[in-house]
Parts: structure tokens; C-alpha cells; sequence
């Protein structure tokens, strides 16, 4: 019997498929099975696969789009079938070093402490970068660190790490604790299912591990917004569940101000730059996640994105020329020049004498401009009112209009009049979600 079995869940991406599941055939590594999942894709994934591996591998095609955990489970419940002693996942968009999965296995092996082993994670478009070694779940913040994430690779970083939790993306567990733990859990739909699969796996006796010669690279995935609110409302409304399940009892409320908080910036900002959308979308995830709501998100949920870049456009039917003051803050700085540059390009065809004027961007420049802008950390705590310099924060946030300065103005009493609208509703609702969890934990048994 094999001792491997391998599952690559994928959704419309045939190309960087094909290019994952090349890296797992190439392997040095053979004692394995491999199953791949295609979540309904309207690509050709299905057709290259029965093209190129019909004999190769075996092909799962769901009848529709499960998800990130229900596509893994679908491999990982055919592949249990076969009771091997190991199964990995890997997303579609990774790929592994020749010597990756051997090297993963050798260590489940002689680490017997070790439920989950993954691969040290570079960035696909700068492989000298690292991605993910390691992920630290916070319960004082409430959130999930990567302490290695950014690290440009030196050979100093340590030979392998213990940590809270790993990406599913080329993630191996070993066999006894999956029948332990179970499954990806699939009410996530996507994001935080691999995260609470390895709290899962450290609650039952199990360590998790990220392993250095185990190299794999993959594509920085989207959990910020580019179309639309998709990426949004899963990873706020599982990051709540998530904390809401095991948060302990006395931390309840520091839970509450921290998400209310948090919630109440997304909130604000989005309201600030004209995104009701967003706002829609992000008290549904809340709403969801606290009466209990899982899965995909209901029709109407995920809305498309509004053009963020009202502000800037009116800057540039104003001013000829910019000076950006970076405070240090050099790569925002330099990404709002190109911003500024991109947005006078390609929306604004120009007669032939602006051709000619075009505008001038500069950073920290010595020359007069027109317009100078300040960059700072958050322009809702500026004090400087006076509308002598427009400021732009690390977030995208411009202040720039007398309207903009009312909101800001505003902004410490709206705070304080949400979290105290919302916080008894929270802690009750929490408190009858935490009962609701006990008493299937309870069924379960």
C-alpha cells in the first residue's frame, strides 16, 4: 500500500494546476496516490486534466464550487478510503521543491510527537522571500501572527519551527490524527478552516510543525479585495467564529471591544470612501457569524467594488504637480506616485496641450508643487485641519475636502457611540453561539 495520499484542490486555474501537479510528479518521492478536485471550474482545468494525467492521477470533479475546505474534503474522504498513514493537501497555485514531500514525511517520521508537518513557503513571484514558516494564533489581539512572513532567506532562519498553525497549501498530516480531528471544517467555506484544523490538531496531543528543507512556492493568495467583497466577508465572518469557539470564557469581553473596534474602522472607512457595499457586506459577516450562519455566502452578500479613486481624480483635475511627503513611509509613498501617474494615464485622455503638461509626481522633492501631500498612519487622528497640504494614509485614506474634515472631526465620537450600541448585543449573541457550540460538541460525542 501507498504511504501517501496526496490531495490538489483547484478552482479555475488550469494553468498553475498543471504546474503543481508537474512539481508533485517530479518528486523524488513516489510511494503515493494523488487526487485532484476540481471545485465546478468553468475553465478548462477538467479538460487538461483528463488530457494530460487521466492515467496519472485520480480526478474528483465536484458539481459545484465547495469551497476551500469542502474541496480538500472531497479528496480527503476518498482518500481515506485507502487508510494511508499520511495525507497532504496542497493548493493548486503552489509548487513543491523535488525534495519536499519526501523531506516532510521523514520528518512525521522520526518527530512521532508531530500531527501536521508543512513545507517552509516562499513567495512564487520573489522566491528568495518568504512567505509563511509558522503561524502564531494570538489570543491577546486576536488575530494570527507569521513572525517569519517578509524574511528575505539568508540560511539563518531555524531548520524547523513548532507553531500554532500552517496554510493548507502543502500541509501533511498524519493519518491517525485526521481520524482524531477530522476533516477540514467545511462550515468555513474558505479561510481560518486550516487555521482551526491545526488548533484542532495541537487540542488533541498533537504538535505542528513548518519544515525548512521542505521547500514549496506559491502564489500570494487574495484576502484583500480586488473585483469584489468575496475575500471580505469570509475572512471576517470565520475570523469571528473562530475566536468566538475558543476564546476563553474570562476574555470574552476583551474579544468584543477588539473585534467592535476593528469592525467599526472597516466600517467607517468604507463609508468614508463612498463603499455601502462593503459596509453590507461586512455586517452580514458579522450578523452570520454570530447566529451561526456558515458556508457560502447567501445571494446578494458579495457585492461588486466601487472605484476608490473619487479623490485622487479630483486632484488631478486641480494640480499639475505633486510633492509626496513620505515620513518614512517610502514604499506607500512610491505606490501612491504610481497611483497618481496610472489614474491621469489611463482615465484621463488628454488634449494635445496637457499631453504635452502632463503632471509631475515627486517623493520628498525640493521643488514647489502645487500640491503637496503628507503621508501619515491613519488620517482620522490628524490634528492639522487647515487643508494647507492634503494627507494620504498608509491605508489608501485621503483627507482632502471640507467634508473630509467633518467626518474626521467626527470620527472619536462615532467610535465611542458604536461600541457602546453594540457590545451588550455581542456579548449576548456570543454567549448564546458559545451554547449553541457546547451542545453539538456535545451531540458529536
Amino acid at each position: 500500500m501507498k504511504q501517501l495520499g496526496i490531495v490538489i484542490c483547484n478552482y479555475n486555474k488550469a494553468e498553475a494546476l498543471d504546474a503543481c501537479i508537474s512539481s508533485v510528479l517530479e518528486s523524488t518521492f513516489q510511494n503515493f496516490d494523488l487526487y485532484v478536485v476540481d471545485n465546478a471550474s468553468v475553465d478548462h482545468s477538467l479538460r487538461m486534466l483528463h488530457e494530460k494525467y487521466e492515467h496519472k492521477l485520480t480526478i474528483l470533479a465536484n458539481k459545484e464550487n465547495l469551497g476551500g475546505s469542502g474541496g480538500f474534503n472531497t479528496g480527503l474522504r476518498k482518500a481515506m478510503e485507502k487508510e494511508y498513514p499520511y495525507f497532504m493537501c496542497m493548493d493548486n497555485d503552489a509548487i513543491v521543491d523535488e525534495n519536499a514531500i519526501r523531506n516532510l514525511y521523514e520528518f512525521l517520521e522520526e518527530h512521532q510527537e508531530c500531527g501536521v508537518a508543512c513545507a517552509k513557503v516562499y513567495h512564487l513571484e520573489n522566491p528568495d522571500v518568504v512567505q509563511q514558516y509558522g503561524i502564531e494564533i494570538d489570543f491577546e489581539e486576536f488575530c494570527v501572527r507569521s513572525p517569519y512572513e517578509g524574511k528575505i532567506e539568508d540560511g539563518t532562519l531555524p531548520d524547523f519551527v513548532y507553531c500554532d498553525a500552517v496554510p493548507a497549501c502543502a500541509m501533511m498530516i498524519r493519518g491517525e490524527v485526521l481520524e482524531k480531528i477530522g476533516v477540514l471544517p467545511e462550515e468555513n467555506f474558505l479561510y481560518w478552516d486550516d487555521t482551526e484544523w491545526c488548533y484542532r490538531c495541537n487540542r488533541a496531543g498533537f504538535k505542528v510543525a513548518c519544515v525548512g528543507n521542505a521547500q514549496a512556492l506559491h502564489a500570494m493568495g487574495a484576502k484583500k479585495e480586488t473585483v469584489n467583497t468575496f475575500p471580505t466577508y469570509y475572512a471576517w465572518r470565520n475570523w469571528l467564529r473562530f475566536f468566538l469557539k475558543y476564546t476563553p470564557e474570562q476574555d470574552l469581553e476583551k474579544l468584543c471591544d477588539r473585534f467592535l473596534n476593528s469592525m467599526f474602522v472597516m466600517l467607517y472607512e468604507s463609508i468614508y470612501n463612498g463603499e455601502d457595499g462593503r459596509v453590507k457586506t461586512v455586517m452580514a459577516a458579522y450578523d452570520d457569524a454570530l447566529h451561526g450562519v456558515t458556508g457560502k455566502a447567501a445571494p446578494g452578500i458579495i457585492v461588486n467594488l466601487k472605484n476608490r479613486d473619487e479623490r485622487l481624480q479630483s486632484m488631478l483635475n486641480t494640480y499639475q504637480s505633486f510633492n509626496i511627503i513620505s515620513n518614512q513611509y517610502l514604499r506607500e509613498a512610491d505606490l501612491l506616485k504610481r497611483r497618481l501617474e496610472w489614474i491621469q494615464h489611463e482615465k484621463n485622455p488628454a488634449s494635445e496641450k496637457n499631453k504635452e503638461a502632463g503632471i509631475t509626481v515627486t517623493v520628498d522633492g525640493q521643488d514647489a508643487a502645487d500640491c503637496t501631500i503628507i503621508l501619515c498612519d491613519y488620517i482620522f487622528y490628524v490634528e492639522d485641519l487647515s487643508r494647507e497640504a492634503v494627507y494620504a494614509d498608509i491605508d489608501g485614506n485621503i483627507l482632502l475636502t471640507e467634508d473630509d474634515i467633518y467626518h474626521v472631526m467626527n470620527y472619536g465620537y462615532g467610535h465611542d457611540t458604536f461600541i457602546k450600541m453594540q457590545k451588550e448585543l455581542f456579548l449576548r449573541l456570543a454567549s448564546q453561539f458559545r451554547s449553541r457550540e457546547k451542545e453539538m460538541m456535545r451531540e458529536m460525542i
